[in-house]
């Protein structure tokens, strides 16, 4: 029997929203993982209750089995033996999967990156794109290897975002928005054998990190364009913060630049909620 769109088995990975903005661009193309990976419920909130991820919370209302394994022992690998898949699609799953699972589905193992490979390998290449002022931006859907984002590529799409720069959160959102439906058109017809993947350049590779809370600390005396690509490019992770001469922490939400000088638009000092900068400035000098 030919294979359509909508009975392709596949099992997919995926942990945070991001993951799960995916697998709502598959669904809409009838495409619905027969089983789901992600990652162990984790304490959140202030009752530190154990919470499942998004995409556990998405497969609970699809009716979609799911596993959480801390680590791909024996058991874990036959789980998904028995799956019998053609493909496994991996999105932001949160963990780099051993060879003993790539190896399974008879078509390899696809993934949606937000960026245009080989530009860009690594954990934040939205945000690195922003910091570096790299104007195009895009997706890819590549296969994976046992190297960081080093497989054959099977779909690109290129994107200039309309104003620059634009929040990292918001161009998140959008990219894998993208890739899923890019994913949704390239899947049924990869595993049919009508697109090929084809090589990266890996000449070319550029590569991003995994930024920390620090990287958010702003000096206001720096170049004001600098800081403000770091605070669109850190915008929902890492977020961008400074400190008073009275040593108050000051979160910054948003900014712009008038005359070649930053202004900063909304902020959350320690302790307070969100305001307008100019606010807090008067509220500062009231005090003193």
């Amino acid at each position: 029997m030919a294979t359509t769109a909508n009975n392709i088995p596949f099992v997919f990975f995926g942990t945070p929203r991001l993951s799960v903005i995916v697998l709502e661009e598959l669904e809409r193309a009838g495409l619905v993982p027969t089983l789901l990976v992600t990652a162990p419920d984790k304490p959140a909130g202030r009752g530190m209750k154990l919470t499942p991820s998004p995409a556990r919370e998405w497969a609970r209302k699809h009716d979609v089995d799911t596993i959480t394994p801390e680590t791909f022992d024996e058991e874990a690998l036959a789980r998904l033996r028995r799956a019998s898949a053609a493909v496994f699609v991996v999105v932001a799953y949160g963990k780099i999967l051993p060879q003993s699972v790539l190896d399974i589905p008879p078509h390899g193992t696809l993934n949606v990156h937000p960026s245009l490979l080989p530009r860009l390998r690594g954990p934040s290449p939205v945000r690195t794109a922003i910091l570096n002022d790299e104007r195009t931006v895009g997706v890819s859907v590549m296969m994976l290897d046992e190297q960081m984002d080093h497989g054959p590529i099977l779909a690109q799409e290129a994107y200039t975002p309309p104003t620059w720069p634009p929040d990292a959160d918001e161009l998140d959102t959008y990219l894998f928005t993208r890739g899923g439906a890019l994913l949704a058109d390239v899947l049924p017809r990869y595993v049919r054998g009508e697109v090929h993947p084809r090589e990266q350049k890996h000449e070319n590779a550029t590569f991003s990190k995994l930024f920390k809370k620090e990287d958010g600390l702003l000096d206001l005396t720096d170049d004001p364009y600098t800081n403000l690509l770091k605070i669109h490019a850190y915008k929902g992770w890492p977020g961008t913060y400074f400190f008073t001469p009275q040593g108050t922490r000051v979160k910054v939400l948003s900014a712009h630049i008038e005359a070649n000088t930053l202004i900063l638009d909304e902020v959350i000092p320690e302790g307070r909620g969100k305001m307008r900068y100019a606010d807090f400035l008067r509220s500062r000098a009231q005090a003193h």
